[in-house]
């Protein structure tokens, strides 16, 4: 009987947890949810910016990238399906990774301090390439910036395949026009040197930008 009970009670703890979890796991299960959940670390970097540091901002961001982000579609599309059909298994790792560092840096460079901004989630909408989640960056002053997301269907659920600032302009096919001229001249193993040293060109940075995200 003794068994049986704490059994029992050890079950009831379990499904007491599971329930308890159920929000949170519902949370990551829409776009919009997905985007607010990055706003959320965005919005703690800021705020503890300059105590947490170019390092502590990078670690936070560090495991969130790959969760909210589709690093490997992005990092295709940001080197071109004909060049990303050429690369052997190594080298796509190689360049996803570089990719993945040099988003990390973005992110952390551009939202590293707090002066009453907010990161608002205003609606989504459908398209033929996934869901167009629609957002605002709130300046202190009230002047709200655009800043869009497309979320495709990645490896984790709603993921994060481009990113519009000011609401149209695709950061990707601003990146593609770099990354091919780099391929052209310096090769894979040119571009995988460029996206490392951007990002570590943005990390010295971080204590001393500006803290508007821009």
């Amino acid at each position: 009987m003794k068994r049986l009970a704490s059994s029992l009670i050890l079950l009831g703890c379990v499904f007491t947890l599971w329930t308890a979890l159920q929000p949170n796991l519902a949370a990551a299960a829409t776009a919009s949810d997905a985007v607010r959940s990055f706003y959320q670390t965005l919005q703690y970097n800021m705020q503890n910016g300059p105590s947490l540091g170019q390092q502590g901002r990078v670690a936070r961001l560090a495991p969130v990238v790959p969760r909210v982000f589709d690093i490997p579609y992005m990092t295709q599309l940001a080197v071109g399906s004909t060049a990303w059909a050429t690369l052997p298994d190594q080298q796509r790792q190689q360049v996803m990774q570089a990719f993945e560092h040099y988003v990390t840096a973005v992110y952390a460079e551009r939202f590293d301090k707090y002066s009453g901004e907010r990161l608002d989630v205003i609606g989504e909408q459908p398209t033929g390439y996934g869901t167009l989640v629609k957002t605002q960056i709130v300046k202190a002053d009230g002047e709200p910036v655009s800043l869009n997301y497309l979320m495709v269907n990645g490896s984790g659920g709603p993921q994060v395949g481009d990113v519009y600032l000011s609401g149209t302009i695709s950061e990707l096919a601003a990146r593609r026009a770099d990354f091919s001229s780099t391929l052209r001249t310096q090769g894979v193993p040119g571009l995988i040197a460029a996206l490392n040293k951007k990002a570590l060109t943005l990390a010295p940075a971080l204590s001393g930008s500006s803290s508007a995200p821009r």
